[in-house]
């Protein structure tokens, strides 16, 4: 009895020691020199900024707005980045630590997911290649509101699991809750919660419990009320013009360029391959290669989409061969199809352009897909030797390939530390008086900037219209511009705070770091 217990012990201290080095490496990954690659621009610096002036007592019920479609997302991001933001002094590096630290559990989260759903293997598998995946380590190295989906939705699919099989008011409210916290992070948890209402619809009736239904969806309501009240505030006394222009945003006509004039296959197609492509074997983005142009390329195109095939195709084997055997495998499995299907489905309405990060609601599924059919190959008794060696030589070629890509492999940007750099050598140049600022970019913004000088106590002055500020008090003797354009001319140009500034002349002009700085004083015609 000693030696049995002795030998489990040894075997579970085994896999802790896997995952441990699993967790390790993706911690590495993440973090090491995190400051400087992390990115820093407009948005990253308008984060920052509000959340500073969280830290103040400046609270707020709207969060950043979309990268398209002119609409805000709820605040409870900007709450997340609270404490790291305080913890690290105001350093911006603080929120980008936070967003790495989300990513590192939800590796965690892949092996937990991948051990209840396929098993140990499985979960060991697709947690290691999620752990070195270079896009998804690029989305785990910047703040980015975003960036926190697929920790959010991975958990989520974990509790409703959960919630249905025990059956717990207290899971189905949390699952509410946390895709009302989801929903705050990025519009597009709108499919995942059609995923989760059809899931629930299924397991329900196949069980033939719809009165059970009913009380499991008030439940989730009643929690997604609640972790979706900061920014349902804000909705309900204004009358709900952020949910409605997303609605018209996401399924009405457009004029971007895109997929707008695509067809539904073809989304579907496309969004298909990427999932598996983008994520598990590092093919680059489609429209930038020519699969009849280097044969090579298109050998790892149709290797993907062979991937991808028998990854989903082994899925759908489970689920059929459960139906009428084993209703636990049946739900389990039907949970992953409803993910994967009805995500992709969706998809092929969206009349926008499709990015990567789009698909975080759904990063981690094709890692433990692929987790589990190299793990059925490993032990299948049939294939013997040959099933072991075939899934330990993919795994380690794609293992391999990917951690190749790793991000820091190639020089730092330093965004962080150039406009820190930058910003304080603006003020250096204003000699401690009273300054416009101006930023002329291809499409950048100026909050970054912005954030170190409200650090140093010295924001410069907004420059009011005539109507406003009749006096010209807000234009002061100086007007100080950082040029990241290469060929912008600060003369004449006009941005508002260049026009509203008048007739001006150029005091001084630097090249500091990757941007021209210029000094233009008021005109003096004598």
């Amino acid at each position: 009895m000693e030696t049995k217990i002795s030998s489990q012990n040894s075997k579970f201290a085994g896999i802790n020691r896997w995952l441990l080095a699993i967790l390790l490496l993706a911690a590495f990954l993440r973090l090491f020199r995190i400051a400087d690659y992390m990115t820093f621009l407009g948005d990253e610096g308008r984060d920052v900024l509000i959340v500073k002036h969280i830290l103040e007592g400046d609270l707020t019920l709207l969060g950043p707005t979309a990268s398209v479609g002119g609409f805000f997302l709820g605040p409870i991001y900007y709450y997340f980045m609270v404490p790291f933001l305080w913890l690290f002094g105001l350093n911006p590096v603080g929120p980008a630590v936070m967003v790495a630290l989300f990513g590192i559990a939800t590796v965690y989260l892949v092996y937990h997911a991948g051990k209840k759903f396929f098993g140990e293997k499985a979960g060991l598998i697709a947690s290691a290649l999620y752990a070195v995946s270079p896009l998804v380590i690029a989305y785990s190295r910047s703040s980015w509101n975003p960036n926190l989906m697929p920790f959010f939705s991975l958990l989520g699919i974990i509790v409703v699991y959960q919630a249905v099989a025990k059956n717990s008011w207290r899971l189905f409210i949390l699952l509410g809750i946390l895709l009302g916290i989801a929903m705050q992070l990025h519009y597009l948890t709108t499919f995942f919660v059609v995923v989760i209402a059809v899931y629930l619809l299924f397991a329900r009736l196949y069980l033939g419990q719809g009165v059970t239904l009913i009380k499991n969806f008030g439940q989730t309501l009643a929690g997604f009320l609640l972790g979706f009240s900061p920014f349902l505030a804000f909705e309900v006394r204004h009358g709900f013009p952020n949910i409605n222009t997303v609605i018209r945003f996401m399924f009405g006509s457009t004029g971007e360029t895109g997929f707008a004039g695509e067809k539904f296959t073809g989304i579907v197609g496309d969004v298909f391959f990427r999932l598996f492509g983008r994520l598990i074997t590092r093919f680059p983005p489609p429209e930038q290669v020519g699969l009849r142009e280097d044969p090579a390329i298109a050998l790892w195109y149709y290797g993907t989409a062979f991937l991808g095939m028998v990854s989903v195709g082994a899925l759908i084997f489970l689920f059929v061969r459960a139906i009428g055997k084993n209703r636990s495998d049946v739900q389990k499995f039907g949970l992953l199809l409803f993910w994967f299907f009805i995500s992709i489905l969706l998809f092929g309405f969206y009349k926008k352009p499709i990015y990567d990060y789009y698909f975080g609601f759904i990063f981690p599924l094709p890692f433990l897909l692929v987790g589990f059919v190299l793990a059925k190959f490993y032990e299948a008794k049939k294939l013997a030797m040959a099933g072991k060696v075939l899934a330990v030589a993919i795994f380690l070629s794609l293992f391999l390939y990917n951690l190749d890509g790793m991000p820091f492999k190639h020089s730092p940007n330093r965004q962080l530390a150039q406009v820190e750099q930058i910003s304080q050598f603006v003020l250096e140049k204003t000699e401690g008086q009273p300054f416009n600022f101006a930023l002329l970019t291809l499409g950048n913004s100026d909050h970054g900037y912005r954030y170190f000088f409200e650090l140093k106590n010295n924001p410069p002055v907004t420059i009011e219209n005539e109507i406003n500020d009749p006096a010209r008090k807000t234009v002061t003797d100086q007007l100080l511009i950082v040029c990241e354009d290469p060929n912008c001319k600060p003369l004449g140009d006009s941005l508002w705070e260049v026009a509203g500034f008048g007739r001006a002349e150029i005091a001084g002009e630097w090249q500091v770091s990757v941007v021209k700085v210029y000094k233009l004083t008021h005109f003096n015609s004598f």
